[in-house]
């Protein structure tokens, strides 16, 4: 009956399997139909966007418009056709072809679409450099990206790019109507989008023209259109030419003498870099809103997509402005100026002046003229300084300075070596001193500068060096006007709505029918970034610069006025940075193109802050907001607060306060509840700890002594071959002790002996030599020489030996060099080793 019942059961389990194996088909099998349906879904979506993709057949566009701030005149049409031009793949020359691929995708003939193998390199190479620094894309995928107008970024667009790219090789076939597409489209800087434009902006000249160097140039610039600009870095265009050079050369589509050749031509002058037919009234303006729009709207919706974009200049003030300058400026090979108005209480960008003639030239001065701001950068530290409840009144020394960096010192020295000796921050501020700068810099700490400069709108990276409190990181006059813009308002950033952290150039944008588009809307965003307290007190200081101080030439007749000077040294450039609550204004002058010295170009004299700035900026402000109609008004005030002193002193890279110990410390005015909070740990009669570590001890001990320290000798056992004259180690290894402290110094003790000096003896005698020392000889080479004398020995003699260690000596016999075997025996082992 058992039996029975177990035959039974195991009837059942094929049954059983069957029928498992019946569902995984099945399963399989609706897997299958669903991959390949979905599949041919994906083809037929795929292929239906191909059509879209062809640079000849895109849809009509819609001429957009960027209007002044009236809303009516108009500054610039942004048609789809005005920076794209397309060509024929006969009107490409080779050597165009030839650098685009070599450069972008040297297996651009050899792949279907998709390059597995380059992708895999560049994942190697960004492991390997633990940063991106090339890419997998494929000039197929290249275009298709640049070409798909759906540009959300999502895995789906990823996946569909990369079917497109596919699908593109499978339908079009022809390499070449790719590449031309792909050059018909993409940007290569300056406004200029597609080859024909490109190669017209820049040489002047169509694309079916273009020479190696000048094909080398603008393969080069689309991977980083700002980066590679030969207008505004042309170090970096030039050594990106170069690599494209070598790049053609490796792949054998040029020779060694036509690198040469390209190299050596010049690349264009920034004044022949330009668009064709580009006019108007604020065209510098216009070309930096059109660099806004497409960074946050894309170039495809930008020039042809019908936008309608009221941007923030006032016509008005843009005319006062060039007047200001041309009154002032009136030779045309002299220095030249760009200028910058904001309104502080809405952000608005309300003039900007970026060179002489945007025709001649459209660096962008205002925007892309980076020069060191020099001492109009000193109101960040100062208020830096106020947020940490520095006080104007402490007192600082003013003479010349040096100031520890570790390793070196830093001397800063004032203008025409003019020092005040002891003075107040506020003196120091109003009379612009260097010197008290520099330790103003110190003791706030060059991180929480370049913080402050930060918050307030600098959006560049700066350096944390001391230099910063001096102006050494260059800056634009737009960062400069936006940063002061804080200062106006009450300690208020102001952004845009829609553009963030950026100069509020743009009210709004809509589209053809009138409605606001997605973030169209670029309404102020208020940001606190100082307290009131801190501006307050700035605001009355460089009130004070422009009364009496450096910057009195800019003076308003009927109404207060704040800011400050700036001047590099050796007059290279020259600004002034001031403002009222209702406009801020930033003046540059300098040459454009070079760093020139100004030294004769202000009636005889030299050309500092306080001259063509400040006189620029005094014209422009009273016409500027005469025509505005701006009632004059006071900047708000309030009472001082209470300060004490405290002994402060800079150390391990922070104000700490002195514990009566300390040396170089200083009495710091700081506001109630504000001041370190930590104390130093000095040492009574404090000294640096040298290192003395791979000194002989001779040498260590005299050092030490120099500070002065003593020295304490401890030993450890030598290792085989160290040497036992130098220190191996100290302790403390840095830091600060006490004067005639102790630092413990670890030399080598040789537990067998030291190796002895053979050069110059007999080989008997250096037989008997090792004899004594414990030691023996091993392998005897021979050499010219007093016959029977030894050369040279294997270890130096004075280092550490080990028991029954053998040497090879060469000894002289008179003739050609040669060896012999020691002789035989246990005691003939060689220790080698390594000299410490």
């Amino acid at each position: 009956m058992l039996r029975r019942r177990r035959q039974e059961a195991g009837g059942k389990r094929p049954r059983r399997r069957i029928r498992k194996l019946r569902v995984a088909v099945l399963l399989c099998i609706l897997g299958l139909l669903a991959l390949a349906a979905f599949t041919f879904g994906l083809i037929t979506a795929v292929a239906a966007e191909i059509p879209e993709l062809d640079p000849s057949r895109r849809p009509p566009t819609v001429n957009g418009y960027i209007y002044a701030s009236d809303g009516h005149k108009i500054l610039a049409v942004l048609r789809g056709s005005e920076s794209r031009t397309l060509v024929q793949t006969k009107d490409i020359p080779f050597v165009m072809r030839h650098a685009i691929v070599d450069v972008e995708d040297r297996r651009f003939y050899e792949h279907r679409g998709i390059d597995l193998r380059g992708i895999a390199r560049a994942i190697w190479s960004d492991a390997r450099n633990q940063a991106v620094v090339e890419g997998g894309s494929t000039i197929t995928q290249q275009f298709v990206k640049n070409r798909y107008v759906k540009r959300e970024r999502t895995i789906t667009r990823k996946l569909m790019e990369a079917a497109l790219a596919w699908q593109l090789e499978q339908r079009w076939k022809d390499k070449n109507r790719i590449l031309t597409a792909y050059l018909n489209t993409i940007y290569f800087g300056n406004g200029a989008y597609g080859i024909q434009q490109a190669a017209v902006t820049y040489f002047g000249h169509g694309a079916a023209k273009l020479t190696l160097p000048e094909a080398a140039l603008l393969a080069g610039i689309p991977a980083d259109p700002a980066g590679y600009d030969p207008v505004t870095n042309p170090r970096a265009a030039r050594e990106r030419r170069r690599l494209v050079l070598e790049t053609m050369l490796a792949q054998g589509d040029i020779t060694r003498s036509d690198l040469l050749a390209a190299g050596r031509s010049p690349l264009p002058r920034p004044q022949d870099v330009h668009l064709p037919g580009t006019e108007g009234p604020a065209q510098y303006f216009v070309n930096y809103v059109k660099q806004q729009l497409v960074q946050k709207y894309g170039s495809a919706q930008v020039f042809g997509g019908g936008l309608r974009v009221r941007s923030t200049i006032d016509l008005d003030l843009q005319r006062l402005a060039r007047e200001a300058i041309a009154k002032w400026l009136t030779v045309p090979e002299g220095p030249s100026a760009a200028l910058v108005a904001i309104d502080p209480r809405s952000g608005r960008v309300l003039a900007m002046v970026g060179g002489k003639n945007y025709r001649e030239s459209q660096f962008n001065l205002a925007v892309q003229g980076e020069r060191q701001p020099g001492s109009a950068f000193k109101p960040f530290v100062l208020a830096a300084a106020l947020e940490q409840g520095i006080a104007p009144s402490t007192t600082f020394v003013s003479e010349p300075t040096l100031i520890s960096l570790g390793d070196r010192v830093w001397s800063v020295h004032n203008y025409e070596d003019e020092y005040l000796g002891p003075v107040t921050l506020e003196t120091a501020t109003v009379q612009s001193d260097n010197a008290v700068y520099a330790q103003l810099t110190r003791l706030v700490g060059p991180a929480n500068v370049a913080r402050t400069a930060a918050a307030l709108g600098i959006r560049r990276k700066l350096n944390p060096y001391f230099a910063i409190g001096l102006g050494a990181d260059p800056l634009s006059p737009l960062e400069l006007a936006r940063a002061y813009s804080a200062f106006a308002d009450g300690g208020l950033r102001i952004d845009g709505a829609a553009l963030g952290n950026r100069p509020r150039v743009v009210l709004d944008v809509r589209n053809e029918r009138g409605r606001l588009v997605r973030d169209g809307g670029n309404a102020p965003v208020l940001r606190r970034v100082l307290r009131p307290e801190t501006v307050t007190i700035l605001n009355g200081i460089l009130q004070e610069v422009v009364r009496s101080g450096t910057g009195r030439r800019a003076a308003l007749a009927d109404r207060p006025a704040a800011g400050k000077t700036g001047t590099t040294e050796n007059y290279g450039d020259a600004w002034f940075v001031g403002y009222t609550p209702q406009l801020v204004t930033a003046v540059w002058v300098g040459y454009p193109t070079r760093l020139t010295p100004m030294l004769t170009e202000y009636g005889g004299e030299p050309v500092a802050g306080g001259t063509f700035p400040a006189l620029i900026w005094k014209s422009f402000m009273e016409s500027a907001l005469s025509a505005r109609e701006s009632e004059p008004l006071p900047f708000p005030t309030a009472p001082t607060p209470y300060a004490s002193t405290k002994r402060v002193v800079w150390r391990d890279g922070q104000a700490r306060l002195d514990n009566g110990n300390c040396r170089e410390g200083m009495d710091v005015a700081y506001f109630s509840g504000f001041g370190p909070a930590t104390t130093a740990d000095c040492k009574p009669n404090e000294v640096e700890v040298p290192s003395v570590v791979g000194e002989t001890l001779a040498a260590a001990e005299r050092r030490l002594a120099e500070q002065p320290l003593e020295a304490a000798v401890v030993y450890r056992p030598a290792e085989p071959l160290q040497r036992t004259d130098v220190v191996l180690a100290q302790y403390p290894r840095r830091g600060r002790l006490s004067s005639y402290d102790k630092v413990t110094l670890v030399l080598a003790k040789p537990l067998d002996g030291r190796v002895p000096r053979l050069v110059g003896l007999s080989i008997s005698e250096a037989r008997a030599k090792l004899r004594a020392a414990g030691l023996r000889v091993g392998r005897i080479r021979f050499g010219d020489g007093p016959a029977g004398t030894v050369l040279s020995q294997q270890a130096p003699a004075g280092v550490a030996a080990a028991a029954g260690m053998s040497l090879d000596l060469v000894v002289a016999r008179g003739g050609a060099a040669e060896s012999c075997p020691p002789p035989a025996g246990p005691s003939n082992r060689v220790l080698r080793g390594r000299v410490k």
